[in-house]
């Protein structure tokens, strides 16, 4: 590309995020309507564990709203009152801290077991022990603010076959750091952060702050959001992915620190728009996301540049009621099928359609049923000069297909797979789910992403397995002490049994975890 257009490019995007700042003023983050993540709910700066409730803060972060506001009755008990449960432990009130000023953190610890590992070249079982410490502290003047938070993530107890790289190991690294401006009138509020950053972007599955990975997508740049009085909602992002380090394995084995960086080679913007509530409960959503990528001096890339429009509609779910989610993407553009320097740059045009129809019951372990339907386009033809592979960009796989960590079988990209899934509630303190699906490729010329397995002949089928998976959360102590527990199975189909390069047995994952909430 030359300075010219390269120069061209830039301005444009700026122009972009400019006037999607313009429209904060008019227009205005709704949460998934999936189940929310507990984990995330306690590790992140979010408002609340509602479907939705989740709304712009104005003076104060929505972590510093949910963790640390006490609100003390002034009616005393009488005395056949039962006691209240013990508040949680918070570092503000133990310490005293000054309204100003917020500090919080989790401290996560989980141990993982793959048998039977089913990417290329990794055979055996695999095992590791990631830890994640996250620690945000916010200092507030009226309707400005300063924010950082530390992650530091590390990894434990691997062996030589782990598949360990920059999704499990991130030691002492600055996740956030930012400045924020807050604005509110009559008719609408919301507001302007520039720094590094983490965002989720609708049902997250193409921008999204980690949760269960043991590391967090992060960027730097700008991002504003707003909400107007009727119910519209609209968000804004321009920044530069963070390029986390370090790479080398022997680095990721010992825990390496080493800081992370973002080049202007690589950019992404988007903008999101949500409608206010529709008649019959509905809502609809409507985006577009862009990815400028080139390769830099030191490292090759997809020499990926993508246009992501698309569009989600969906109901929440309530007692007695069917909720739904549709959510469809096109993405258009240029790209490598591999990172390699010399692959030839691709036409690219792909697509991505996610549906849900699920009911709850009103009555006791409120069971939710659902079903499932997703599909990823895959490349028709690898020798041709196009790409159909879909490229999931920043987003979360957990919520949908099973654990990610080291055994993360399945992505947005060259699958078909429909499902169903149970969840339910025994007590206000216990949850779990158990869900099935089978997956298929999208092409069967094309690869199973994940795995590094490909059959470029098509003659070892499409059909990849049938996969179960299980979780349960205790919440040993609620807003301080989390316990989960998981394993998912993959039986498996033809494909997997005879494509080149395959590994014998079936892949299965078990892992435990605790989280702490101060």
């Amino acid at each position: 590309m030359s300075p010219l257009a390269r120069r061209a490019r830039r301005i444009s995007t700026i122009a972009l995020f400019a006037f999607s700042l313009a429209l904060l003023s008019t227009t205005s983050s709704w949460a998934s309507p999936e189940e929310p993540d507990a984990l995330e709910l306690l590790s992140s700066p979010r408002l609340t564990a509602d479907f939705g409730a989740s709304a712009p803060t104005i003076a104060r972060p929505a972590a510093s709203l949910s963790l640390f506001e006490e609100k003390a009755s002034s009616t005393p008990k009488a005395e056949s009152t039962p006691a209240s449960p013990p508040k949680p432990w918070r570092f503000n009130n133990h310490f005293n801290l000054p309204e100003w000023l917020s500090i919080s953190g989790t401290h996560r610890q989980r141990y993982e077991y793959v048998f039977n590992q089913f990417r290329a070249g990794r055979g055996g079982d695999n095992r590791i022990w990631p830890i994640r410490t996250l620690i945000l502290g916010e200092a507030r003047h009226e309707n400005l603010a300063l924010g950082a938070e530390l992650q530091d993530s590390r990894a434990y107890n691997t062996n030589t076959e782990t598949p360990i790289n920059t999704t499990s190991v991130n030691p002492l690294e600055l996740l956030q750091a930012y400045g924020k401006y807050a604005f509110s009138n009559s008719n609408v509020e919301g507001y302007v952060k520039a720094g590094r950053l983490t965002v989720d972007f609708g049902s997250r599955r193409l921008v999204a702050r980690n949760r269960y990975r043991n590391t967090i997508n992060s960027f730097t740049g700008f991002q504003g959001e707003a909400k107007t009085e009727s119910g519209w909602f609209t968000k804004a992002i321009y920044a530069l992915p963070i390029q986390r380090r370090p790479s080398e394995r022997r680095k990721l084995e010992e825990n390496h620190a080493e800081f992370d960086r973002e080049d202007d080679e690589v950019q992404f913007w988007g903008l999101f728009v949500r409608t206010p509530e529709l008649p019959g409960k509905f809502f609809v959503e409507m985006y577009c996301f862009g990815l400028h990528e080139e390769d830099a001096n030191d490292r090759a890339t997809r020499d990926r540049e993508l246009y992501t429009p698309g569009f989600r509609i969906y109901k929440k779910p309530a007692a007695e009621e069917f909720d739904m989610q549709l959510e469809g993407a096109y993405q258009f553009g240029h790209s490598r099928l591999s990172t390699s320097g010399t692959a030839p740059r691709l036409n690219h045009y792909a697509f991505y359609v996610h549906a849900t129809l699920g009911y709850t019951f009103d009555c006791p372990w409120k069971p939710r049923i659902l079903a499932q339907f997703d599909y990823a386009s895959g490349d028709r033809n690898p020798g041709d000069s196009h790409n159909g592979r879909f490229d999931t960009l920043f987003g979360a796989r957990r919520f949908e297909y099973g654990p990610t960590g080291i055994y993360g079988a399945f992505a947005r990209a060259n699958i078909i797979s429909p499902g169903v899934r149970v969840q339910v509630k025994p007590t206000d303190k216990v949850s779990s789910f158990l869900a099935y699906r089978p997956f298929f490729l999208a092409e069967q010329r094309d690869a199973w992403t994940t795995s590094g397995l490909q059959d470029t002949t098509g003659d070892s089928g499409d059909f990849i397995g049938h996969q179960f998976d299980w979780r349960l959360r205790w919440r040993v102590r609620p807003k301080s002490v989390l316990f989960e527990c998981g394993t998912a199975i993959l039986l498996r189909g033809n494909f997997l049994k005879d494509v080149p390069g395959s590994n014998s047995g079936e892949p299965v994952v078990v892992y435990t975890q605790v989280v702490f909430t101060f």
